[in-house]
């Protein structure tokens, strides 16, 4: 007898109690830190069985790392479809790189408490280096083309276009750690727009600088 494929429902179905338990374990690591997120409070978070934790991930190390690799996902998924709708010109390209870095969907304090909570503890552990650094690399490399590309058709001069990427990251981390501790001082749009006019100083042709006086 041919073998069948499970229900499309009961697929559903795991696949669903798996993103819940990942859902919970966000919101515990963003309530209770890293070392205080266990298994139990998982569960319970998710309104399933501890049981159920253990069928899905067997271990909190599992979990915890399934975890880091949903957000590393998310992150490129959110950047990537910015791309997307991008087009082909270079500066348009980065501008919605630089505006996907804000989108509510990763830059949110609960999401980034548990990005920094996983960056504490990547020093340690060579898997948690291994995703975070991989996540970085494919974007750093995509911002490095962008801003060569700007370079060469502004004729800024050559040379400059890592040291502006580079430079670009440290803002935005900066950024990502102001909407965690001090996200009254500067919203996701303001850090976004300072991001941008940062550009424009060094990219002026493509990036003019808006009057946002005006807006």
């Amino acid at each position: 007898m041919a073998r069948r494929d499970p229900p499309k429902s009961r697929t559903a179905s795991k696949e669903l109690r798996r993103q819940q338990l990942i859902d919970s374990t966000i919101d515990s690591i963003a309530l209770r830190g890293f070392s205080e997120t266990t298994m139990a409070n998982v569960a319970e978070g998710a309104g399933l069985s501890r049981g159920i934790v253990n069928f899905h991930f067997q271990s909190k190390d599992n979990l915890f790392e399934e975890t880091l690799r949903y957000l590393a996902e998310e992150y490129r998924s959110v950047w990537q479809r910015a791309l997307e709708g991008a087009g082909s010109d270079a500066a348009t390209r980065l501008e919605a790189l630089v505006a996907a870095e804000f989108h509510p969907q990763v830059c949110s304090r609960k999401k980034i408490a548990v990005w920094f909570a996983f960056l504490g503890e990547a020093k340690s552990r060579p898997t948690y280096r291994e995703i975070c650094g991989l996540r970085d690399r494919e974007h750093r490399n995509v911002v490095d083309g962008l801003c060569a590309a700007i370079e060469r058709d502004g004729g800024y001069g050559q040379g400059r276009a890592e040291q502006v990427a580079r430079s670009l990251a440290a803002m935005i981390d900066g950024f990502w750690l102001d909407q965690l501790i001090v996200p009254e001082v500067c919203s996701r749009e303001t850090a976004c727009e300072t991001a941008l006019a940062f550009l424009g100083l060094v990219f002026p042709k493509h990036f003019p600088i808006r009057d946002r006086s005006a807006a």
